[in-house]
């Protein structure tokens, strides 16, 4: 490794460590060493650390035996005449530099309570949000595991022009990475460049301001430590199965702008164990390859227009970009991205005028493939704030098309045309509303763009079912109308055929073994009625699914003999669950809470739990941050449910499983219910009620206590009795 990276990367070590044991000394002297201290809503502790030696920082006396692990891993100072080379003991500093960080910036949390948001998206007054929590980390994530997100880019600084800026940032939310922002060059950051050029920046766009000092970078690498130990099975202090894990599977970079400080040296040495790579503009010397990274370590003088080709290539990242032929750019970064009133041209549906979508299957002599019409109004032919009626037909023909696969093809055009910058859409059938953005209509943007997109994904993502698409887009009320009337008939339809089918009529139900890569002994068994935990796959996906892959992660199951019709435990179920987990599962119970209950990953909607003193079951959904009776916030009870583990009362379970008939039959079903958080009752509320009236209890619904009536047991019983719920006298199953 070169000397002058070395020397600059154990300088900069050293000095890190100084300040951060400085800052812990006097955090002790003030607060005692008992202060509890954590990043904010997380079980995974000061991740860095907890992933590499498997350590639990819970107060600030904990941190004492880490500051001596750093200056055990600390280098001497590089003489002026000493030749060795120089990679082991730079790795080793850069290693001590995330340790500091990672404490120092704890003790920030504790100090400076408001430097950071703490949410998804920056504040009127404050852009910087600080390290992910669980709700942020579990719904981002997954997407470094499935694909959606192949990797990040930790930038540190900025380039000295608000439109490079933009532009490199754009470029990188088109290779669907994730980009987090730390430092400033020239007492100038990236992230307030991009808010200058009039960017969203934030979580739901993907362009992350972590922090404004270099030390913020730690939330980076801990970022990438989680997904290895939620998502790769990975256990705390198993730092090599981290770090292989992270350089086989997290497409990493840093990406350095202007002059770089010892403090940043310091930063890309330790990244290099993971191996992240960096790339920067500036002058400093490169590093070839020596086994830590894919290829090069070190990377400079790269101008701006080919920084980010260079990254990827640097980093080994095969990103497969399908080119959209539309003015805008298009992927999933653009998903999240909000058109506020500010900066709104126009809207179509949502209440302020008609709009319906909808796709359904045609002979094949009936569909022109590629075909796109808009009749009525385009976007230039009318006016800002002129809002138009919307309806948009999607026929498709195919050899392998079959009606049940109409639904699952048309729930795709929500996140399509949401990949579409400057567009938001929302809703789906007769409620869809879609907003088109200023900046979209000034490129150039058309009605007929909505046609290209939907015709060439769906060609991409289904085309082993589908074989020709023609998209109709309708602006005119009368034609809108018709296509609402063609839909509502579709709907009934389809409604109808989904809603007859049970359990007990078929006699196939589908495996999703999706996240089998991070939780080796799972297998989801969907039914027709119970979807996939994660709430994202139901029957009908699962047998769609085996169509487009038949070697792909839904694969059928001949349910074979019922063994206990009570429990759903049937003879066909416990072979394929027994092969596939590879013998660690045997036995399942697909309507039971206690008695071998379903596996499950870590990308669950909400999580069952059993409250013995109150003869029940509580749910709770990912996005409730508060304590539950069970005496476990969510992030605790996941460690239960989660990781392929068959834990008898404790269970993962979809939004849409809690109106199922199925729900936890085997204990009693729904009026085994005691506790739900406010959230997830008020949005289930509609189907939940219904429900209650299907099995003669319409008053149910009241007797479900939320967080307003109690967090305890002993809270949760009191109002239990209060309002006499069945619960009371059902059969215990504890």
């Amino acid at each position: 490794m070169s000397k002058i990276i070395c020397s600059a990367a154990i300088r900069g070590a050293h000095k890190i460590v100084d300040m951060a044991e400085e800052r812990f000394e006097a955090a002790v002297k003030k607060y005692g060493a008992e202060q509890e201290i954590s990043y904010p809503n997380t079980a995974y502790y000061l991740p860095v650390i907890y992933s590499m030696l498997g350590a639990k920082i819970q107060n600030l006396g904990d941190m004492k035996d880490i500051f001596q692990e750093c200056r055990k891993l600390l280098p001497e100072m590089v003489s002026k005449n000493n030749w060795l080379p120089y990679l082991a003991p730079a790795l080793d500093a850069g290693m001590a530099t995330f340790f500091a960080e990672e404490m120092f910036e704890a003790i920030r949390y504790l100090e400076e309570t408001d430097l950071y948001t703490k949410t998804e998206d920056p504040t009127e007054s404050n852009i910087w949000l600080g390290a992910a929590d669980d709700v942020i980390f579990r719904k981002r994530g997954v997407e470094f595991v499935d694909g959606t997100a192949p990797g990040f880019a930790a930038i540190m600084g900025t380039p000295d022009d608000n439109e490079v800026a933009s532009r490199i940032a754009l470029e990188l939310q088109e290779k669907n990475l994730y980009i987090f922002m730390h430092d400033q060059t020239n007492g100038k950051n990236m992230a307030e460049r991009l808010v200058e050029n009039k960017v969203q920046v934030g979580w739901n766009t993907r362009l992350v301001p972590f922090g404004k000092s270099y030390t913020s970078a730690v939330f980076a690498i801990g970022f990438a430590c989680r997904v290895a130990m939620a998502f790769g099975g990975i256990k705390p202090g198993d730092y090599r199965g981290n770090l292989l894990y992270n350089k086989d599977r997290t497409f990493a970079f840093v990406m350095a702008f202007g002059d770089v400080s010892d403090e940043w040296y310091a930063n890309a040495a330790g990244a290099i164990n993971w191996g992240f790579p960096t790339i920067s503009d500036y002058d400093i010397p490169e590093v070839l390859p020596t086994g830590i990274c894919t290829y090069e370590h070190v990377v400079s003088n790269v101008p701006h227009d080919e920084i980010v080709q260079k990254a990827i290539e640097v980093r080994g990242l095969k990103v497969n970009v399908t080119k959209i032929d539309i003015p805008m750019s298009f992927g999933p970064a653009f998903e999240g991205e909000r058109i506020r009133k500010d900066d709104l041209f126009m809207e179509c549906g949502g209440g302020r005028t008609s709009g319906v979508e909808v796709l359904i299957s045609k002979d094949m002599s009936e569909v022109e493939d590629g075909l796109v019409t808009v009749e009525g109004p385009d976007i230039k032919d009318i006016q800002q704030g002129q809002n138009l009626p919307i309806g948009i037909l999607v026929e498709v023909a195919g050899r392998q098309m079959q009606s049940d696969f109409e639904p699952i093809l048309e729930r795709q055009f929500h996140h399509l045309i949401n990949y579409i910058q400057g567009i938001m859409h929302m809703g789906q059938r007769n409620i869809m509303w879609v907003r088109i953005g200023k900046a979209a209509v000034e490129k150039g943007f058309s009605f007929a763009h909505f046609g290209k997109v939907l015709h060439g994904k769906l060609h991409q993502e289904f085309g082993a079912i589908v074989d020709k698409i023609q998209v109709k887009i309708y602006t005119e009320l009368d034609k809108v109308e018709e296509v609402q009337e063609l839909a509502r008939n579709v709907y009934t339809e389809r409604d109808k055929r989904l809603g007859s089918m049970t359990d007990e009529t078929e006699d196939i139900f589908y495996s999703c073994t999706l996240c089998q890569s991070f939780a080796p002994s799972h297998v989801c068994v969907i039914t027709p009625e119970r979807i996939g935990m994660c709430g994202a796959y139901n029957w009908l996906d699962g047998k769609a699914s085996y169509q487009i892959n038949p070697t792909g992660p839904n694969q059928p199951i001949q349910k074979g003999e019922c063994l206990d019709e009570k429990l759903g435990v049937f003879k066909g179920i416990n072979d394929f669950v027994a092969q596939t987990s590879r013998g660690a599962v045997t036995d399942l119970a697909c309507y039971s809470l206690m008695n071998s209950p379903m596996t499950a990953c870590g990308c669950f909607e909400a999580i069952a739990a059993m409250l013995p003193q109150c003869n029940g079951i509580m749910v709770v959904n990912r996005d409730y941050m508060g304590m539950t009776p069970s005496g476990m916030k969510f992030t605790t009870l996941a460690g239960m449910a989660g990781g392929g583990a068959q834990t008898p009362g404790f269970m993962g379970v979809s939004k849409h499983f809690m109106t199922s008939p199925k729900l936890f039959l085997a204990e009693g079903g729904l009026p085994r219910i005691v506790w739900l958080p406010k959230m997830m009752k008020d949005e289930i509320a509609d189907k939940l009620k219904e429900r209650c009236n299907e099995i003669g209890m319409p008053d149910f619904f009241d007797k479900i206590a939320t967080e307003e009536n109690g967090t305890t047991e002993e809270e949760i019983l009191e109002f239990m009795k209060k309002v006499g719920h069945p619960a009371l006298e059902m059969e215990s199953v504890v």
